[in-house]
C-alpha cells in the first residue's frame, strides 16, 4: 500500500507541476479538467447511477467547462459566482451536516447530481483563474488546505478530546476532533504570517492571498484563514456523508493508495471559490 501511494504521488506530481509552472494557464486548465471529470464519474456513482450515466457525467462536466472557456468567462470577472457558491457552500454545508448521513438519501437525486456538478464547476473556474492570477496566488490557497490537514491531523493525534468531551462529527468522521480543526486553524494563520512576510521580503510579481487580505487590514486576514480552514472541514465531512450514505470507503480506486479524485480535492472545492470571494470582494 506504502509502495503504492508513493508511485501514485510521484506520477501525479510529475503531471500537475510542470502544468502549474508552465508560463500559461492552458496546461494547468486542461489538467484541472481531466481531474473534475474524474470527480464527476465518481459523484454519479456515489449517487446510485451505473457506469454508463457515470461516465455521461463525467462528459457534461466536460462540455461545461470547455463552453465556459470557449465564451472567455475565464478572463472575466465572476464575483457573483464566488458569492453564490461561497454561500451555497456555508448554508448547504450547514443543513447537510445537521441533517448527517441519514437526510442526504431524502435530498432529490436531481438536485444532489446538479449540485454536485455545479460545485465541480465552479471549482474548475475558481482554479483556472487563480492560476491566471499567478501562480503564488494559486499556492497560497492550494498550501492552505494542506496545511489545514496536516496540522489537524498531528493536533487530533496529540490532543483529541483533552479540551472537549465529543467528537467533531462522530456519525460522519469518526477520527476528526475539535482540537483537530483548532490545530488546523493555528496552522494556517502562522502559515499566513509567514506567507506575508515571504511576499514583503522577496516582492513577487504577483502577491499571495494573504497579502491581498493583509493589505485590507490584519482582521480581515485573521478572520478570512480561519474561516478557509473551517470550510476546508466543511468540504471533507460533506463528501465523507456522501460515502458513508453510499457504503463506499474510498470516492474510486482512480488513485491507487489513495482512493479517488474526490478524496484528494474535497476540501478544494468550497476553499476555492471563497477564497476567490475574498480576493475581489
Amino acid at each position: 500500500m506504502l509502495k503504492q501511494r508513493i508511485i501514485t504521488a510521484v506520477v501525479l506530481l510529475a503531471i500537475l507541476l510542470p502544468a502549474l509552472f508552465y508560463p500559461s494557464h492552458v496546461p494547468f486548465a486542461c489538467v484541472m479538467l481531466v481531474l473534475v471529470a474524474a470527480a464527476a464519474w465518481e459523484w454519479g456513482r456515489l449517487n446510485g447511477h451505473g457506469q454508463r450515466m457515470s461516465l455521461f457525467f463525467g462528459a457534461e462536466i466536460l462540455a461545461l467547462c470547455g463552453l465556459s472557456w470557449w465564451l472567455g468567462l475565464l478572463e472575466r470577472s465572476l464575483l457573483p459566482v464566488w458569492i453564490l457558491a461561497s454561500a451555497a457552500w456555508v448554508l448547504g454545508g450547514a443543513a447537510l451536516l445537521r441533517v448527517a448521513v441519514p437526510g442526504w438519501p431524502r435530498v432529490p437525486r436531481a438536485l444532489r447530481l446538479m449540485g454536485g456538478l455545479l460545485m465541480l464547476w465552479v471549482a474548475w473556474l475558481a482554479a483556472v483563474q487563480a492560476r491566471r492570477v499567478g501562480i503564488n496566488f494559486l499556492l497560497s490557497i492550494l498550501v492552505l488546505v494542506w496545511v489545514a490537514d496536516v496540522f489537524a491531523y498531528f493536533a487530533g493525534r496529540a490532543f483529541g478530546l483533552r479540551f472537549t468531551r465529543g467528537k467533531l462529527a462522530p456519525s460522519i468522521s469518526p477520527g476528526k476532533s475539535w482540537e483537530g480543526v483548532w490545530g488546523g486553524m493555528l496552522g494556517v494563520f502562522v502559515l499566513a504570517l509567514c506567507w506575508v512576510w515571504a511576499d514583503a521580503a522577496l516582492r513577487p510579481a504577483v502577491v499571495s492571498l494573504y497579502t491581498r487580505l493583509a493589505e485590507r487590514g490584519w482582521w480581515l486576514l485573521l478572520i478570512g484563514v480561519i474561516f478557509l480552514a473551517a470550510m476546508s472541514v466543511v468540504g471533507d465531512l460533506v463528501e465523507s456523508l456522501v460515502k458513508r450514505s453510499a457504503g463506499a470507503k474510498d470516492s474510486s480506486a482512480l488513485l491507487p493508495g489513495h482512493g479517488g479524485v474526490l478524496d484528494r480535492v474535497d476540501a478544494l472545492l468550497p476553499t476555492l471559490p471563497i477564497a476567490m470571494m475574498l480576493a475581489f470582494l
